[in-house]
């Protein structure tokens, strides 16, 4: 952790809504002159390309395994760790983006889709690290991911709800078929349980979407449920961290109420207000302690 070079790190599964986050927060920087955060994708920590991960997968497959992009031993670990020591440290560090499609091919130079671009040098004198992927808060055999964060944050809506989405995601933007990523689903569920669901308890913040319609059979839901028909609970890991004034959050959003000492609940219509109002203080205290440290 560094007030000189604060990282904030955005976690969240394949599917659950960590764009929501990123567009807050991008609101955020705009309205307090954030005008330089060094983004980093969680996905550019992959260790293979898109052709060289379907072969691992099939290999895998072959022997009953369950090989996943959830995986520890699919990602750079090592690496993503480095990147946030570093950039507390120097406000620097390596960083490279990882080509999902065409349009990402033509902004990054001819790169073709499934590839990497070549690691870059962050330049310096960037405001703040701002990562959003998978792995996040991560702690496995040396590797100790979140000690460097300066926020941590989860996105976590209920795993039906998170497969609705990612279904409707990959089958809509990323042209995958229903079965395809059903059964991506299902191999990665070794690794969601094991890797992904263990950092929402480091996490500073949660925020977990719940709809309040049948999503009992994800497989066959024709929609995703809307923020109007959703709930969210927002869980506050250690309130006296980064003091929450609670009356406020419950006069500022309509309907929302405390569930438990360290939890509120709001009308999922809400999320994007109430990231807002909790994130821009702690951003500005950031600001403030860099400027200063």
């Amino acid at each position: 952790m560094s007030k000189k070079h604060p990282i904030i790190s955005i976690t969240g599964s394949s599917g659950a809504g960590t764009t929501n986050v990123k567009r807050a927060f991008e609101h955020l920087f705009h309205r307090l002159e954030i005008k330089n955060p060094a983004v980093v994708e969680g996905d550019s920590f992959h260790r293979y390309d898109r052709e060289k991960m379907r072969e691992k997968v099939a290999e895998s497959q072959r022997t009953g395994g369950h090989f996943s992009h959830f995986a520890v031993e699919a990602n750079l670990l090592e690496d993503l760790e480095a990147l946030f020591r570093q950039y507390g440290e120097s406000g620097t560090g390596k960083r490279r983006y990882y080509i999902h499609n065409e349009e990402e091919d033509r902004k990054h130079g001819g790169v073709k889709s499934g590839a990497f671009t070549p690691w870059e040098d962050i330049p310096e004198g960037t405001d703040l690290l701002f990562y959003e992927g998978l792995h996040g808060a991560v702690i496995h055999g040396t590797v100790n991911i979140p000690q460097y964060a300066d926020l941590l944050v989860g996105v976590v809506p209920i795993v039906n709800l998170e497969w609705i989405q990612k279904i409707h995601r990959d089958t809509a933007e990323r042209g995958y078929k229903p079965e395809d990523v059903t059964e991506t689903i299902l191999r990665r569920m070794y690794d969601y349980v094991h890797v992904i669901t263990p950092q929402f308890s480091r996490t500073d913040i949660n925020f977990q979407r719940v709809p309040t319609v049948d999503t009992s059979n994800p497989f066959i839901a024709r929609d995703i449920p809307t923020p109007d028909e959703s709930f969210v609970i927002i869980r506050f890991n250690e309130p006296r961290k980064y003091p929450v004034d609670f009356p406020y959050l419950l006069s500022m959003l309509k309907d929302s109420f405390m569930s438990r000492h360290n939890s509120i609940v709001i009308p999922g219509g809400k999320m994007q207000l109430a990231m807002e109002i909790i994130f821009r203080p702690i951003l500005e205290q950031m600001i403030e302690e860099k400027q200063t440290g």
